[in-house]
């Protein structure tokens, strides 16, 4: 920061009416006690010095990286996009985090919380020559420094926060709550790894981030790697304070303190003081993690340890121009994006921009040839963080080992004739998945794991549980297998990191409550998609998803938990990426999740219930079903001739619309014996999709054959019924497609009377064929009275008994009763 003469900064003496723009003094590093010596201190900040300017050379330049020659309006980009502010902040952690990976022989990653500071870790990347050996068109020289600059939030180049095109990012920059997760998940299972995870303070006002500082209370010292969270307090968001910048620093502390966390502070504004208290800081937090992890792994400490954490409070847009056109930017919301917004078009900001990198010595940190000189080469460590492969966690990734989900599978002695609960079937095998896998696949529910029946998995290992246990508390380790933790913020975040970093694993929710997780499956998703057009990404374990206690039943809940929604939203990403599945039984679920698990590089969203339902398809029936993924079941057909066209057909997707339609086909064999039905059922949502739109889409006239050219299609659906519109609305039979599904109707009910609150039920899908196939509402009027009718009887049996009617109740295939008044 400069300073006057009498002591005040420059900065603060502006107002004068005349818009001066203050370009930021020559940098001098002044000397400072503390760990480092001069040339430490020297080199440490160096590397600052080359990474703020190659940072800022990102923002602004198109030619010239070296400032050969003065700066004119073509070496500048004509749309100036990207972030400084947060960025000295990164790149102080970035040249710290060097100094004591060499020196200790530590295996690192970097985590950038802050949104859009992608110049700061694309930097250090180009110093480790992470770029060059990964694209070679980026080589440490002076032509690959201006390809660098010249790409970085540029068409057909990448993007203005960490992203897949960054070396050493495994943690999407642009959307912020998300890092502390990312960085607890990465160090599950990873003994030996330290996760430096940078959190901005703006990130830290948000719900998942205030929630993420307990994934300490998962980290176990013996089993699992380490977290060095640094708390960077710059002030400022885009335009407003930050909460935790503002509040008093002893109120901060008590804060931290009580998530768990013993915090240092680094504070300061000179770069020197700065240095050696973040080296400090440092050298402290190694020093406490590797004693808390030789107690656990050579004394048997099983206490959870008060784990270390550095708060980095110094100015938003630090080293930047501290005034522009007469405003305070350096150390204020200014400084957030561009400090100088029309450097191209306007001299001054122009001339003040080439005074602004030259304050960098840049003469003193590249060679003639624009390599960088050899006292950054040497902090290059062995294994940088750029480099390392968990960062690029396909390269580590080891096959599960499944046992055979056959051996699982129920008997079927004829459709319908068994009930099972389709997901504690499941249990049984992923219990045995995770027996058979102890390094490398984990179980995430929030506090759900019994509810959805998968607690056959507890007899083989607990609940992470890092805290007292008490006289009543069950199932729970400190080397559990299975982290239940009532925040599906934090589940998902933690499932990410470790699949990020090469690891397997599941997600289980409510399914209405699996919303909350929006946009983080939204931010993974659009990761898995962007990492495949970077050739050097490796495709990583799927994100798997299953979710029950699903919309159709909620019996001890009601109308809020009733939602099928995010099959819409996973429905809006590329199709390259995501999967939606809807298996109708046990058998068809074991099939599903084997397929999942073996997967790579989706989302794999999986519904299933978790009450008994019919047991409908052999394992050897189930196989081949789920690898057509939809396909016709002769023995629910009626009249179905090859070669002849059937009157209807009646289609279905998911466990509840297969129960009913299958209920509404015999009631239609019996009382309507010369109706040709063709049964439909789809397990794998996206081969509605025409094959050009989806890699699972059916082709035209595979589809054409199945659901007819021009005969009434009545589809019962899981979730809302205009998503099977929105597939379909290409196919050439769409005008008659009539679908069923969720309404938002629901309450605390049975489960009968939900699906008839919502038309989904037997007898309205009935009521649908008579309607719709031409010439039979005249022959079938006194059927469709006492369907009508049977509709009534039982919506008033539920009232006055509390329970469903026995006709319906007690229903098994190929059952037709209709209930009566007598």
């Amino acid at each position: 920061m400069t300073e006057t003469t009498d002591g005040d900064t420059a900065a603060d003496n502006v107002g004068d009416g005349h818009g001066r723009t203050i370009a930021p003094e020559p940098y001098v590093l002044t000397d400072a006690p503390g760990p480092l010596s001069r040339e430490e201190l020297a080199a440490v900040d160096a590397w600052w010095r080359a990474s703020n300017y190659l940072a800022v050379g990102q923002i602004y330049l198109l030619s010239n990286p070296l400032l050969r020659t003065p700066l004119v309006p073509d070496d500048i980009k004509p749309r100036l996009l990207g972030h400084f502010g947060t960025v000295p902040g990164l790149n102080l952690v970035w040249a710290h985090a060097n100094r004591v990976i060499r020196e200790r022989d530590l295996n690192a990653v970097y985590v950038a919380g802050p949104g859009h500071g992608g110049p700061g870790p694309n930097a250090c990347a180009w110093l480790e020559n992470a770029y060059a050996q990964l694209e070679p068109d980026l080589p440490r020289d002076v032509d690959g420094m201006r390809r660098f600059f010249h790409r970085f939030s540029f068409p057909g180049g990448v993007p203005s926060h960490c992203a897949p095109e960054t070396p050493g990012s495994f943690h999407e920059g642009g959307e912020l709550g998300y890092s502390l997760l990312h960085a607890y998940g990465a160090a599950l299972d990873n003994p030996d790894l330290v996760v430096f995870c940078v959190v901005g303070d703006g990130e830290a006002e948000t719900g998942p981030l205030a929630g993420s500082w307990h994934a300490n209370k998962f980290l176990n010292a013996g089993r699992d790697g380490a977290v060095v969270p640094i708390l960077a307090l710059n002030e400022y968001k885009i335009a407003n304070p930050t909460i935790p910048a503002r509040i008093p620093e002893e109120e901060l502390i008590e804060l931290l303190r009580g998530y768990g966390y013993e915090p240092l502070i680094v504070s300061g504004t000179d770069p020197a003081p700065v240095h050696q208290a973040m080296a400090t800081a440092m050298n402290t937090c190694l020093d406490r993690i590797a004693g808390f992890q030789r107690a656990a792994r050579e004394d048997g400490q099983t206490r959870r340890p008060r784990w270390p954490m550095i708060v980095l409070h110094t100015p938003k847009g630090w080293t930047c121009p501290p005034v522009v056109d007469g405003e305070r930017v350096e150390g204020t919301f200014r400084a957030h994006q561009v400090p100088l917004p029309n450097a191209r078009a306007d001299a001054e900001h122009r001339r003040v921009l080439e005074l602004w990198l030259r304050s960098y010595r840049p003469e003193e940190l590249f060679e003639q040839d624009g390599s960088p000189v050899r006292a950054l080469r040497e902090q290059v460590p062995a294994d940088p963080m750029s480099l390392n492969p968990v960062a690029n966690g396909g390269l580590l990734i080891r096959d599960l080992d499944l046992p055979d989900w056959r051996d699982y599978c129920v008997d079927v002695v004829s459709p319908g004739a068994g009930r099972h609960e389709a997901t504690r079937v499941l249990g049984g095998w992923l219990r045995d998945v995770t027996a058979r896998n102890p390094h490398n696949f984990l179980t995430f529910a929030p506090d759900e794991l019994v509810s959805n029946r998968l607690q056959d998995i507890l007899e083989v290992t607990g609940r992470d549980w890092q805290e007292e246990v008490g006289r009543w508390d069950v199932d729970l380790s400190p080397v559990g297998r299975a982290v239940e933790v009532l925040s599906e913020h934090m589940c998902e975040g933690l499932l990410e990191g470790y699949l990020l970093t090469g690891r397997h694993g599941v997600f289980t929710c409510y399914e209405a409550f699996v919303h909350i997780v929006d946009a983080m499956f939204n931010q993974h998703a659009k990761w898995l998609d962007a990492s495949s057009a970077v050739p050097w990404r490796r495709k990583i374990p799927s994100l798997n998803y299953l979710l029950t206690s699903h919309v159709w039943r909620q019996d001890h809940n009601g109308f809020t938990h009733q939602d099928p929604g995010f099959l819409d939203v996973v429905a809006n990403k590329s199709p390259d990426i995501v999967r939606v599945y809807l298996p109708p039984d046990a058998n068809t679920l074991l099939s599903t999740y084997d397929h999942c698990l073996r997967s790579l590089h989706y989302a794999n969203v999986v519904v299933a219930g978790k009450q008994p339902g019919p047991d409908w398809l052999s394992a050897q029936e189930a196989g081949l079903h789920c690898t057509r993924g939809l396909g016709i079941w002769e023995w629910a057909c009626h009249n179905d001739d090859p070669g002849t066209t059937p009157d209807v057909v009646l289609g279905c997707a998911g466990d509840v619309p297969t129960l009913e339609t299958l209920a509404a086909v015999a009631i239609l064999r019996e009382r309507l014996p010369d109706l040709r039905i063709r049964f439909v059922n789809v397990v794998d949502l996206m081969r509605m999709l025409p094959a050009d739109e989806h890699p699972h889409g059916l082709p035209d006239a595979e589809f054409d054959a199945l659901f007819t050219t021009d005969r009434p299609v009545i589809f019962a659906f899981h979730g809302y019924p205009w998503l099977v519109h929105r597939l379909t609305y290409r196919r050439t039979n769409h005008a008659n497609l009539h679908v069923r599904g969720y309404k938002e109707k629901g309450t605390t009910t049975t489960p009968f009377d939900m699906v008839m609150l919502n038309d989904l039920d037997r007898f309205h899908l009935v009521l649908d064929v008579i309607d719709r196939v031409p010439g039979l509402r005249e022959r079938a009027a006194g059927l469709r009275q006492e369907i009508v009718d049977a509709r009534l009887i039982a919506h008033r049996w539920t009232r006055e008994q509390g329970d469903d009617i026995p006709v319906v109740a007690e229903w098994v295939w190929p059952d037709s009763a209709i209930p009566t008044a007598r």
